[in-house]
């Protein structure tokens, strides 16, 4: 049986899920949950992703997700990979983390997308873990970032969610009345057939018939210039940012074939472009003039643990000893 489609373009909406091989406990505890948030916390930004709702359970992840650009695939093997990546090692483990190929269904926007926002808040109830009134002390799906926006990053929205059942606003009258509505939603079986949630996580699709055959018409070119876009608007956001980055710092291209590959300066706008785009270790060797793909990774990783954070976004990075 052949595998469903990859379909990515600009501004699709998805149902990410994966799970943990053999369906083992990837997120049994506090720790790989909050690294594993914390690596979707660097993938976003990066990528451009808005993330309407996620869930963490035992062994597997729910994610509501929109990419504005063509990188779904891209994205996706970078945050799995690196959180697998991460988790070997604090564990000392070897093998594959997850069970294989993520699922990626794409959804139409609108209400099949805030059905889908539901249907993830309420994984935990529907495991018997919290009753659907504590959903909201509960730590592991989105459902606790609507409810206190300080806690809130950038690439999350709360409006999808709210919108749906009701226009609700962004405020405690509305987040009651989302809590109100999904403790309906989960006494009411009709109204979760009526949305559908029998079919969340199957097939490869979730939308209105229309929605499913234009997307058949579509399938086939969108597959062919999928990757080949991604690649082009990543590399084109990278190059972007550098000469930005270059410019605000009073640098130039010429500098960056004349200094030293290992020029402070450079490895601290490596670690920069690596924090805010998906620029590969190869591109970054090639464009800054700082040597191989292997040089890169191992220059930068030293600088980040030395530096614990980018300071390119806060200082000048001439400031430091870019002759050595």
């Amino acid at each position: 049986m052949s595998r469903p489609p990859r379909l990515e373009f600009p501004g699709a909406h998805y149902h990410i899920l994966n799970r943990g091989n053999y369906r083992s406990h990837v997120f049994a505890t506090t720790g790989a949950r909050t690294a594993f948030l914390a690596t979707l916390a660097e993938a976003a930004p990066k990528l451009g992703w808005r993330v309407h709702a996620w869930a963490l359970m035992a062994n597997h992840f729910h994610i509501a997700l929109e990419t504005p650009h063509p990188n779904l695939v891209e994205g996706m093997q970078w945050l799995q990979g690196t959180f697998a990546a991460r988790f070997n090692r604090f564990r000392g483990a070897h093998g594959h983390l997850f069970q294989g190929r993520y699922k990626s269904l794409l959804v139409e926007h609108g209400q099949a997308f805030g059905a889908l926002c539901h249907y993830i808040h309420l994984n935990p109830v529907r495991a018997r873990l919290c009753r659907v009134e504590a959903l909201g002390q509960w730590p592991w799906t989105s459902l606790n970032w609507m409810l206190h926006p300080s806690q809130r990053p950038a690439w999350y929205d709360a409006n999808t969610a709210l919108a749906h059942p009701g226009a609700w606003a962004d405020t405690p009258a509305g987040w009651q009345g989302y809590i109100t509505y999904l403790n309906w939603m989960q006494e009411t079986e009709p109204a979760r057939k009526i949305a559908r949630f029998d079919r969340m996580s199957k097939g490869w699709v979730i939308g209105s018939q229309q929605f499913k055959a234009n997307l058949a018409a579509e399938c086939h070119e969108l597959a062919k210039r999928s990757t080949e876009s991604a690649r082009e608007l990543g590399t084109a956001h990278a190059e972007r940012l550098l000469m930005e980055l270059l410019a605000q710092f009073g640098r130039t291209t010429d500098d960056l074939r004349r200094d030293p590959k290992s020029a402070p300066w450079k490895i601290a706008l490596a670690a920069a472009l690596k924090q805010r785009t998906h620029a590969t270790n190869r591109w970054l060797g090639e464009r800054l003039h700082a040597g191989s793909l292997h040089q890169v990774s191992r220059k930068v990783t030293a600088w980040q643990r030395a530096s614990k954070s980018c300071p390119l976004a806060e200082q000048n990075p001439t400031t430091t000893n870019d002759k050595a």
